[in-house]
């Protein structure tokens, strides 16, 4: 058996051995150069100029075409007005905005879209996205815990998963427009993919309990890390499994829009445990 260059190719056991040795003595994944530092507050507003600009590249008829569950494109914009007006509830200290249902609470300023201009539509969305970014700016301190639908986070990684569901519904409108994927610049991504490795265990406590597992997470490409997730209640000295594949696939994946079976992986370890840890990503997602 040889390479494509014509050299022996290793069994498999012992590439499999080689990989993880090799890292183990050099952790992978950290991305030359390192993204700029941003803050949640300007990865937010990032992602709020990214989907305007897409929402002010679609077609009249965009507008009425299907996007998801029983919402069309223009449905779907009305869902994340109620998200930042559920946001606003939530900063001024409502507490049963804490507890509200993400997708029931939202639908009423979904329903009421029906009878609106594309136009109207993207305007209000707009002015309650801006409102966001200045009620923060007004003097939100992205330290302190918030609650709303359900999460109890501070402020800051609020944000960024408002950025992560930005972008996901972007794209969402963007694959029922015919119009190509988009993908956050590098230190957006970074906060995204920081985010759902923080993340993480407590969707894998939440979907797959009985199967506790320490993870070393490599997310590839800008924007990507990595980093040495506890999983389990009790961590042990090493990870117990390792798991490579790009950090964008992976953002796909925490937001319920790839499968395990689709993703790009490489593990190292039990793989039963690495199916059952990704496939818990997709818990995060609020859709």
């Amino acid at each position: 058996m040889t390479a494509s260059d014509g050299a022996p190719a290793l069994p498999a056991p012992l590439r499999e051995r080689v990989l993880a040795a090799s890292l183990r003595a050099r952790p992978a994944g950290r991305p030359d150069p390192l993204p700029a530092q941003i803050s949640p507050t300007e990865a937010f507003a990032r992602a709020v100029r990214a989907f305007d600009v897409t929402l002010g590249g679609l077609r009249a008829e965009d507008w009425a075409l299907a996007a998801l569950r029983d919402l069309d494109v223009q449905g779907l914009v009305g869902h994340l007005t109620g998200v930042a007006e559920d946001v606003h509830r939530c900063l001024a200290g409502d507490p049963q905005v804490a507890v509200a249902s993400h997708i029931d609470s939202t639908q009423p300023a979904a329903a009421r879209q029906a009878g609106h201009s594309p136009g109207l539509t993207h305007a209000e969305w707009r002015r309650a996205a801006e409102r966001t970014l200045a009620l923060v700016a007004a003097g939100g301190d992205l330290s302190a815990e918030v609650a709303v639908h359900g999460l109890r986070l501070p402020l800051g990684l609020l944000l960024v998963v408002l950025t992560f569901e930005l972008w996901t519904h972007e794209n969402d409108i963007r694959q029922a427009a015919a119009m190509p994927p988009s993908a956050p610049d590098a230190s957006t991504l970074r906060l995204m993919t920081e985010a759902a490795a923080r993340l993480l265990p407590q969707a894998v406590a939440q979907v797959a309990p009985s199967v506790p597992t320490d993870v070393h997470l490599v997310l590839t490409g800008p924007g990507g890390g990595t980093w040495d997730i506890p999983a389990s209640q009790v961590s042990p000295a090493s990870a117990e499994v390792t798991i490579v594949t790009d950090a964008i696939g992976f953002c796909r994946l925490v937001a319920n829009r790839a499968t395990v079976g689709t993703l790009d992986v490489h593990i190292t370890g039990d793989p039963d445990r690495a199916t059952a840890v990704l496939a818990a990503a997709c818990a995060l997602a609020l859709d």
